[in-house]
């Protein structure tokens, strides 16, 4: 049964990771700032705890929000107040000779982490186990995780790349102050979808 919605799954899996979003806005700013390369480390992070998450999901998280709806709720309060300081953070990042010398890109770790607090995130593994895997069984639900696997990195590295290219114009302070509060403002109208979602 499940080989049946296999195509559609990854058709999901692609759109949802492939759109725009919190994910997919920070990997624009860090490839505009960092390079691709340096990124790297921040996409696996993302396959990482989006992989988790869903796999969270599907053991029994969804079964909790089932059973206090106001978790949830505390969850995307926690989230979005999060979102908006990491738009802050993002708008008034310093230009390249302007940052710490240790200045650096999202760690795996901190990647892994942010899919916790990422409404986006919640939002795609909540629908995909609900869609996908209603039953909830270890199989369904890790041919769930396995599809976002296969499609995260690819998705994400096109918005790295884009990042990449969108630096060759940010070649003054102004241009990349500008671009990092638009980027930031994304990451913010990124949030509405959200807002509008009661799960």
């Amino acid at each position: 049964m499940m080989q049946s919605f296999l195509p559609a799954l990854i058709l999901y899996a692609l759109a949802s990771t492939v759109t725009p979003g919190p994910n997919n806005m920070m990997l624009l700013a860090s490839g505009a700032n960092f390079g691709f390369r340096r990124t790297v480390p921040h996409m696996l992070g993302i396959l990482t705890g989006i992989v988790v998450l869903i796999l969270g999901v599907g053991a029994g998280l969804m079964a909790l929000f089932d059973l206090m709806p106001w978790s949830y709720l505390a969850l995307k309060g926690l989230a979005i107040a999060y979102m908006l300081w990491l738009a802050w953070k993002i708008a008034n990042a310093a230009a390249p000779e302007g940052r710490p010398a240790g200045s650096t890109p999202m760690s795996p770790l901190q990647a892994a982490a942010f899919q916790w607090v990422n409404p986006k995130a919640w939002s795609m593994a909540l629908t995909a186990i609900t869609v996908y895997a209603p039953q909830r069984d270890l199989a369904s639900v890790a041919v769930v995780a396995g599809c976002f696997a296969l499609v995260a990195f690819p998705a994400n590295s096109l918005w790295v790349t884009l990042g990449q290219q969108v630096s060759r114009w940010l070649t003054s302070p102004l241009r990349l102050r500008s671009f990092n509060i638009v980027m930031a403002l994304l990451l913010v109208a990124s949030l509405y979808p959200v807002l509008l979602t009661t799960k």
